[in-house]
């Protein structure tokens, strides 16, 4: 284990700090989701079907590994979603036992309209968190 002598009160109240805007942060994305009738898990779908790396829909194995919840429970929040009119299923044209999962036009829409609310709130704690290419929110020409 490493030595924890070295640790000054700085290092606590850093930790502290960012623990704290980073619950701040959770707690406005889930009152934000919860705002437009969505719940926090299916801004989470949305959000990971959009924002996955040179994709356009994933496949249930890579939104449970994005959400880390199990398969099982990926099939069952897509299913919600899929009822809600937030997402469509199709099979995948390469590997037709794989499920590809992509937004609607209506989940477009919720997701760009929370996306947005999220990156305001992300400027307000810039000075806490940086994230990669935000719209370059942290250099402040976002």
């Amino acid at each position: 284990m490493p030595d924890s002598s070295s640790l000054e009160q700085a290092d606590f109240e850093a930790l502290s700090e960012f623990r704290y805007q980073l619950r701040r942060f959770l707690r406005f994305s889930e009152d934000a989701a919860q705002h437009v009738g969505l719940t926090p898990l299916h801004y989470l779908v949305l959000l990971h079907i959009k924002g996955y790396p040179g994709q356009d829909s994933v496949n249930i194995g890579q939104l449970a590994e994005r959400l880390q919840i199990q398969h099982h429970g990926a099939v069952a929040l897509v299913s919600r979603c899929q009822k809600a009119g937030l997402v469509a299923r199709s099979p995948d044209l390469n590997d037709r036992r794989q499920v590809r999962v992509r937004l609607t036009a209506l989940g477009e829409r919720q997701l760009r309209h929370l996306a947005e609310l999220h990156r305001n709130e992300l400027r307000s704690l810039s000075k806490v968190f940086k994230v990669a290419r935000i719209s370059a929110f942290n250099n402040g020409d976002g």
